[in-house]
């Protein structure tokens, strides 16, 4: 008896991107048959369980093979075995440096070595994130952070050409070098209500201002770790800063016009007021000490503990948080003696912004 056979012959790699995610993922083969079979493929494509497993396997067998090249994915590209339209590299790529929020959030600001990479059994257990996952996410950040560690010019773009990733995923990366570089504090119980793109955003503030590579020097600083690294003369400057709170008269100069610019545009005045001599040598002592090490490192739980607990217990909204940072800001700008606005700027603009990201009322 004849039998009539359709037979396609191509030579484009076939791809399913759920079989991909579930390796991604860490799921064994036979968990991610589990899986596909529960989303109804059988059905779907009318196939055998055996046609199942073996396709999944086969995907896994490609997976692993497109692993090395995804170590440095420019090798994609320009590799022969494989033949992948470029949409797919890119969402390959795009997928295997992808992260868990909650899985980066526990290793945020941690050494990129092998006594963090010990305690993934236990972030494993703790995020629900599959160990497999949370081995490739770790072995991802720390090659990002090596190699961009050798490379001179602005962290991001170096990141977005070096590993081929999207604009978003390329800044976040960045965050997650610049935390591990810095080795910020993020662990402590009164962090834990952070998340990982509220820590991002702020990283984003501090690079774009306060590193050797900030806005207005790019062109002079064309050097290695230019955004990594904080700007030693900048933090040296910040301890001019200590004089609105030190000289009594500027203190009281500088209260007097922040509470009239305050006053009747806010239920929270009242606290403003008496509170402000503490909040204000809350945030000019951080700034003044920021030339140490561990206060860099304590930096978020300074901001929390010196000014965002303050606020927070007195019942300020995050409406009254902007309208008195923005005239404690301004009216330094009055002050006749006060003469380092341009430092002051620099610094109270990150702090704002990393304030009113970290304000959650």
């Amino acid at each position: 008896m004849a039998v009539e056979l359709d037979v396609f012959v191509g030579n484009t790699t076939i791809m399913d991107e759920e079989v991909y995610q579930l390796w991604l993922d860490g799921y064994t083969v036979n968990d991610a048959v589990t899986v596909r079979m529960e989303g109804g493929v059988l059905e779907e494509f009318e196939a055998s369980a055996d046609v199942l497993l073996s396709d999944t396997m086969d995907q896994y067998r490609t997976f692993q093979m497109c692993e090395r090249l995804l170590h440095s994915p420019a090798k994609l590209a320009n590799q022969l075995l494989f033949q992948i339209p470029p949409h797919r590299q890119a969402m390959l790529i795009e997928r295997y440096y992808a992260f868990d929020d909650s899985f980066v959030r526990e290793v945020l600001g941690k050494k990129l070595s092998k006594g963090t990479k010990k305690d993934l059994d236990d972030i494993s257990a703790k995020t629900g994130v599959m160990l497999k996952s949370c081995r490739r996410q770790f072995d991802n950040f720390k090659r990002v952070f090596k190699v961009v560690e050798e490379l001179k010019g602005p962290l991001v773009e170096n990141i977005r050409q070096h590993f081929l990733l999207s604009d978003k995923l390329a800044r976040d990366y960045a965050a997650i070098v610049f935390f591990a570089n810095n080795r910020f504090e993020t662990g402590k119980r009164k962090l834990l209500y952070l998340t990982f793109q509220d820590f991002a955003f702020c990283a984003g503030q501090l690079i774009n201002n306060w590193t050797v590579g900030a806005v207005g020097k790019r062109s002079q600083y064309m050097v290695e770790d230019m955004d990594v690294d904080l700007d030693k003369e900048f933090l040296q400057e910040l301890k001019e800063l200590k004089i609105l709170i030190s000289d009594k008269d500027l203190l009281d100069q500088h209260k007097s016009l922040v509470c009239t610019a305050l006053r009747g545009k806010t239920k929270a005045f009242n606290e403003m007021e008496a509170n402000f001599k503490n909040l204000s040598r809350g945030l000019v002592n951080i700034a003044a000490k920021l030339t140490n090490t561990k206060d860099v490192r304590d930096f978020f739980i300074d901001l929390v503990e010196k000014f965002i607990e303050p606020c927070r217990s007195d019942r300020w909204t995050a409406a009254d948080m902007k309208l008195y940072l923005t005239h404690y800001t301004n009216s330094a700008h009055i002050l006749d003696t006060f003469k380092h606005q341009v430092v002051w700027d620099r610094y109270m603009g990150v702090i704002k912004s990393c304030i009113f990201k970290m304000y959650h009322d």
